[in-house]
């Protein structure tokens, strides 16, 4: 653990926020911090945005950062056990890509992605569920890819657990309704992160070329609609892969 702060003001909830160093989870960070909740963040390796984000709340919003390798499954039980408070929504922003040829990959880098994208979030989802659906109430969100609808080539185990994220939110969505608890993803197109800056610049303008809107998008129209589907506002929206990527 990083650092925890405690808060004595009303807040809207407790959010547990996996990948919150990257552009994305950073984004969502800030704006669920301007919406009143608190939050408990996850990172892997980069602690500086974490950092930043915690010297720049002035709400005492953060109570808690952890340093977690979601690629380790031991750790990730640890990580789990070791949340002190009840969490009223899950948000799973983190994670990384592979890009190269399937055929080159190792298994253990297939694994890998595995673990991150797929099994860390199974588990951490069947830690906190229980408490969620005894008190009907929790909210559990999934920022995915465009590539778990479509596929891309040289991003195919990337594609696959994309995929798996995007059914899983579907399969629990129906499960748990009954119980108060809404289920639902985001799927980003091309967004302007760090993620996406392996790209050279000719084929950062060919994809962009075949978006409709004509530009990337932004960390912050993402966090938008993770914002939205937090409030009440969406509160009959379940089971949905909503996709933000410019009408490509």
């Amino acid at each position: 653990m990083y650092d925890s702060k405690s808060n004595g003001g009303k807040m809207r909830g407790n959010i547990l926020l996996i990948g919150a160093s990257g552009d994305i989870g950073a984004a969502i960070a800030k704006k669920l911090i301007c919406d009143g909740y608190q939050l408990i963040l996850h990172y892997h390796a980069n602690q500086a945005p974490v950092k930043a984000l915690m010297q720049a709340d002035n709400q005492h919003a953060i109570l808690a950062a952890y340093q977690v390798d979601l690629a380790n499954e031991s750790d990730v039980k640890a990580f789990i056990q070791e949340i002190p408070i009840s969490i009223d929504g899950i948000i799973f922003a983190g994670g990384h890509a592979y890009y190269g040829l399937f055929q080159d990959m190792k298994p253990e880098e297939m694994e890998d992605l595995l673990q991150v994208h797929v099994k860390s979030p199974w588990l951490i989802t069947h830690h906190f569920l229980p408490a969620m659906i005894s008190r009907k109430h929790g909210n559990i969100l999934f920022v995915t890819s465009i590539w778990g609808h479509y596929g891309a080539s040289n991003e195919v185990v990337y594609s696959s657990v994309k995929g798996a994220q995007n059914l899983f939110v579907k399969a629990l969505a129906k499960e748990v309704a009954l119980s108060n608890i809404r289920v639902n993803a985001v799927s980003p197109g091309f967004i302007d992160t760090k993620m996406n800056h392996n790209l050279s610049a000719e084929e950062a303008k060919a994809f962009v070329d075949e978006i409709p809107v004509n530009r990337a998008g932004r960390p912050e129209e993402v966090a938008n609609v993770i914002s939205y589907l937090l409030s009440e506002e969406s509160s009959y929206i379940q089971g949905e892969i909503i996709q933000i990527n410019g009408g490509l």
